[in-house]
């Protein structure tokens, strides 16, 4: 039976937090994009009034590239052995984050690949030797949380208070990629499935850690992938409120084993990969997802002027100055921006630029 809801319904029905999946696949096909600007910019005065977008002073620290999962999105990883493979010595940890301290970052993200050697004592050490130093610390993905445990033969509650007990601040959202088994099944096949994801998250929520959410969007999913995954995080942040910001971003097919592979040129969706359709699901994240207080716009992906376009589709923060990005650069994409270029793109675009100290919006 052909449903008679308009998108008209479906942003009358988000605006009561009522809105479903079948609500999000109207916004996300239906609207016409400034329609669909406006009604998004409209729920981030509300939750941001005066117009302040705000940034970070951080950098990404990938302490491997060695992986066992071996995802066809990802130009980053490295079989164990590879020429190219590395892992990052406790000094040239320690000559980042100075670095970073140096230029008046407060932050690192620390993420890296399942190293099939690596258990939660291999994940402590490196929590314990980027807190020598006095900067906050956003790391470890859910499926670098779920490989420690399963090294280790611990429970995820277990890893996520040792390393919360070694001085872990945060976790981000990396890894969620797009949270339905179907497409992790062509894109991550040995990754953990959605509901692993969402186990670590809520664990980390109950032990007081807060988190952020993202979606890798733009690969072999469709609409209703993309509904599904917004709804999934609005109902998990409302079960435990952890989430303190949503960060949307293009799937990079530059030097990936998926975009070699038929299904990807098969099932691609169409007009989701570009500028268009990033402004559009930028908007309907923010629409769905009003328990979620923080939207960053992704420039790292899609470059300084479509992130200044998405702060008028409900974006309400500009993410990091990136002073390292190994995983989207392997990619081929080179976006970089100074903390002068991103004051003076959100001043520009007629906002007020504000600098944050906290991690609440790094991926």
């Amino acid at each position: 039976m052909t449903s008679t809801l308009s998108w008209r319904d479906a942003l009358e029905r988000a605006a009561e937090d009522r809105g479903n999946v079948e609500d999000a696949v109207l916004l996300l096909r239906e609207p016409p994009l400034f329609d669909l600007g406006r009604a998004a910019d409209a729920v981030r005065r509300r939750l941001h009034p005066g117009d302040v977008v705000t940034y970070i002073v951080d950098r990404n620290i990938n302490y491997t590239n060695i992986c066992s999962c071996q995802c066809s999105f990802c130009a980053f990883s490295r079989e164990k052995g590879a020429p190219d493979a590395y892992v990052l010595s406790d000094s040239e940890l320690s000559r980042k984050i100075e670095e970073t301290l140096d230029a008046g970052g407060t932050q690192v993200l620390l993420q890296g690949g399942l190293h099939p050697d690596w258990g939660l004592a291999e994940a402590v050490r490196l929590v314990r030797a980027v807190k020598r130093h006095p900067i906050r610390l956003h790391g470890f993905s859910p499926p670098e949380i779920w490989h420690f445990s399963n090294r280790s033969g611990v429970s995820v509650a277990e890893t996520i208070f040792r390393l919360k007990e070694a001085g872990l601040d945060s976790l981000p959202g990396g890894g969620a990629e797009i949270l339905d088994d179907e497409v992790r099944g062509v894109i991550s096949p040995r990754k953990i499935g959605w509901r692993q994801w969402a186990e670590v998250m809520r664990e980390a929520h109950r032990q007081g850690l807060p988190t952020s959410a993202t979606m890798m969007f733009g690969s072999v999913e469709t609409p209703e992938h993309i509904a599904a995954h917004l709804v999934r995080v609005r109902e998990l942040q409302e079960e435990t409120g952890g989430f303190t910001s949503f960060i949307p971003w293009t799937f990079q097919s530059g030097n990936t084993l998926l975009s070699r592979d038929p299904r990807f040129g098969e099932r691609r969706v169409s007009g989701f990969g570009h500028a268009i359709g990033y402004l559009r699901v930028l908007a309907v994240s923010r629409i769905i997802l009003r328990n979620v207080r923080t939207v960053q716009v992704s420039w790292v992906t899609m470059g300084a002027k479509v992130a200044q376009v998405g702060l008028f589709f409900g974006g309400n923060d500009y993410g990091s100055t990136m002073m390292e990005e190994n995983v989207v650069a392997s990619a081929g994409v080179a976006f970089r921006m100074s903390e002068e270029e991103i004051v003076s793109t959100i001043r520009d675009a007629g906002f007020r630029p504000m600098r944050r100290e906290e991690h609440r919006c790094s991926t």
